[in-house]
């Protein structure tokens, strides 16, 4: 998945590294360095970020926060950071977690939302978040942009909380910058399960967009056209089960622009247990970590997909708060070409928290790149809450969760390898208050989980700013749980890197000449 796009052509390149412009609408940019005999690292001018429309249910209602943290080298006064609704391309469409009949007074329909043009979530300051609270029906898509000195590190969490019915629960993700593939293992088809992927275009030009499923046996047989069109500043959700006429418990979902730019996330909806947003996960890789299983898990299902032309042989192991250990009977796992393979991990955490680490099982020839995810469930029978997690890149630098109350949020940290250094920022409330800061040290194979730090004299959420300091790589989750009715209602969203700084390759030549007036 190719999470940067970087404008650096000819003369704009060395203007770029001179004055320090450059955009970011995701991913890596390391590669960068090699255009030139030396790089800087600069924070990044631009970002853009697509939250998916929560829910029609009338039960429902969504915080969305957004926080830019403070950043070194910024320029202080420039900048503005907002989300506009987007159009809704599909209004009849069936409301995932609904009532099936969508809803007459949504105001993001084709008219984009009459006065809906008013900016959401503008930010003052970077270091301090705002929050807003909304009912959900009705509530539309968000595209937003980010620019100076709110670009680097930009994030907004929308956390919507449905009240009764089969998609009841909460129902948390960080929106996402947009890109060109996507992959979800975890997705389903089955009867007990409603997914819908939401599509949301934030150009000014239509996306072609092509959907592929893929399940135990490979290929599910496609039921309609593939490909879709997902028009300029529109978002459209499509039921998954509409795709296809085999029905699988488990599968993985491919989700690719073949013109034009998207953001793409699942919403799953199980009968049983509740409801979430699902993630994509890291790109493809032959090491895998999967950080923050609950202490508490009462069940946990892995879904690993194998894109490429050879089979994969993976060690699966569980690692916990003092070492790394194989979960009994499932010491690895085999993953054919082409198909998605399941396992059921039971409560495998035993009463302390967790990551799997998925790795090479060995042998000749090179590992083979897999994605993979795990939907998590806490409680047991009609009290039961699901919640997934996607194969997480490491923190480079720093990532940041939006939206933590002073209770009911945990942080997990993983270093698979090597030990870690971190420092952990609390930012002020969004009510007022002062950050405060904590460092600590994740042992190589271990996990830390831990309630974050807390601003000082802090009012109404906050964010929490986590930043790789030395050691071995870092892969980190946020856990938000509200128990309500005795259902142990959680959220768990995923930290891969922020991307607030890019680098720029220094300039070759003299450009004094394109200043000449």
């Amino acid at each position: 998945m190719n999470r940067t796009t970087l404008s650096l052509i000819g003369a704009a390149t060395a203007l770029a590294a001179i004055s320090g412009v450059a955009a970011l609408t995701g991913g890596s940019s390391d590669d960068a360095g090699s255009a030139g005999k030396a790089a800087a690292r600069l924070p990044v001018q631009r970002s853009t970020l697509l939250c998916p429309t929560p829910s029609t249910s009338d039960v429902s209602s969504t915080i969305y926060t957004a926080y830019t943290p403070k950043r070194d080298g910024v320029d202080a006064k420039d900048g503005t950071a907002e989300l506009l609704p987007a159009q809704n391309a599909a209004d009849d469409v069936t409301d995932p977690g609904g009532d099936g009949k969508g809803d007459k007074n949504d105001k993001s329909g084709k008219d984009g939302g009459k006065g809906g043009d008013k900016p959401v979530l503008p930010l003052k300051e970077p270091g301090k978040p705002v929050t807003t609270d909304v009912s959900s029906a009705g509530a539309p898509a968000l595209i937003g942009t980010a620019d100076g000195r709110f670009a680097p590190g930009w994030t907004v969490q929308q956390t919507t909380t449905i009240d009764a019915g089969s998609g009841r629960g909460i129902l948390g993700t960080a929106c996402t910058a947009p890109d060109t593939d996507f992959w979800f293992p975890g997705v389903s088809t089955d009867r007990g399960r409603q997914d819908f992927v939401h599509l949301t275009n934030p150009d000014d030009a239509a996306a072609e967009v092509d959907l592929k499923l893929y399940g135990p046996s490979g290929r599910l047989k496609s039921a309609t056209d593939e490909s879709i069109t997902v028009p300029p500043r529109s978002t459209l959700p499509v039921l998954l089960s509409t795709l296809t006429d085999q029905r699988a418990e488990s599968a993985s979902l491919r989700v690719t622009a073949r013109s034009g730019r998207i953001g793409a996330e699942v919403q799953a909806v199980d009968q049983k247990a509740g409801s979430d947003w699902l993630p994509p996960s890291a790109v493809p890789s032959s090491s895998v970590a999967i950080p923050g299983i609950p202490k508490d898990a009462t069940s946990a299902r892995l879904v690993v997909f194998a894109p490429g032309s050879d089979d994969a042989d993976l060690k699966v192991r569980l690692a916990g708060p003092n070492n790394s250990i194989t979960p009994a009977g499932h010491e690895s796992l085999h993953v054919k070409s082409g198909m998605t393979a399941a396992i059921d991990l039971g409560d495998v955490t035993k009463g302390e928290p967790g990551s799997l680490l998925l790795t090479p099982e060995g042998g000749e020839g090179p590992a083979t790149p897999v994605v993979a995810a795990l939907q998590v469930t806490r409680g047991k029978g009609g009290d039961q809450e699901t919640a997934f997690i996607p194969a997480t890149a490491a923190i480079e630098r720093s990532a940041t969760a939006a939206d933590n109350r002073t209770k009911g949020s945990t942080l997990s940290l993983v270093a698979p390898r090597a030990a870690a250094k971190v420092r952990i920022t609390a930012s002020a409330g969004a009510g007022g208050g002062s950050p405060v800061s904590k460092t600590y040290e994740v042992k190589g194979g271990t996990t830390k989980a831990l309630e974050p730090p807390r601003p000082a004299s802090g009012k109404g959420p906050y964010a929490v700013t986590v930043e790789r300091l030395s050691g071995g790589p870092v892969h980190a989750s946020r856990m938000l749980e509200l128990t309500q009715d005795g259902v142990p209602m959680f959220t768990i969203q995923s930290l891969p890197d922020d991307r607030g700084t890019v680098v720029v390759p220094e300039a070759g030549q003299n450009m004094s000449l394109l200043n000449d007036d």
